[in-house]
């Protein structure tokens, strides 16, 4: 679909919006919890060669969509109409407030990754009460928002790398939550699922 610089500008900045906010929340939280001596980012620093492999992968499918969502807004590449375009905003917007709902339930609990060694409190409260995994479930959401937006091949191979590889995360973590937390964690998981909704 060739459309004008003009007529690409409204949707760009309404990407940008989305992923600014997107990205400004991951940032600021990681920042804060930082100055608490928190080391948020543990993606890879497990031994166990399986669970290394998906958050290696994990993180570069969640880096690589940076650059390749950018690229596609700069060069206007989107192959849907306006309805759609403007569904993506919405859908992206959810993602954002699913995200940082999911940043604020956690206080400081909050990691990037498996910890090795640092035991943070189980949240099952906020809006994990209705979601076992919102910070993903607002990941995915996000770059579907985008995807819709701006539509070409390369913002769909990253979007499907990318949600595939945060759903592999989140069959790691399950296992590490039950290891770890045992009974607490089965009965949270009877009752929540693992991406939106209740038993």
């Amino acid at each position: 679909m060739n459309i004008t610089l003009e007529e690409n500008m409204p949707y760009a900045l309404l990407a940008l919006v989305v992923m600014g906010v997107f990205y400004g929340t991951y940032l600021v939280k990681q920042w804060s919890q930082k100055r608490q001596g928190i080391k948020t980012m543990q993606i890879g620093s497990r031994k166990d060669s399986k669970i290394h492999m998906v958050e290696t992968l994990m993180g570069i499918a969640t880096v690589g969509i940076i650059p390749a969502d950018l690229l596609s807004i700069a060069m206007g590449w989107s192959h849907l109409g306006a309805n759609a375009r403007f569904t993506g905003f919405f859908v992206g917007m959810l993602g954002d407030l699913v995200f940082l709902s999911a940043v604020i339930s956690m206080k400081d609990s909050w990691r990037a990754g498996i910890p090795e060694k640092d035991r943070t409190k189980l949240i099952t409260g906020g809006v994990f009460a209705y979601s076992r995994n919102p910070a993903f479930l607002g990941f995915d959401l996000q770059y579907i928002g985008v995807t819709l937006m701006f539509c070409n091949g390369l913002t769909v191979m990253f979007t499907i790398f990318a949600v595939v590889m945060l759903h592999l995360q989140i069959l790691q973590e399950e296992n590490y939550l039950t290891t770890t937390y045992g009974k607490e964690y089965l009965e949270y998981r009877s009752h929540v699922l693992r991406y939106l909704g209740r038993r």
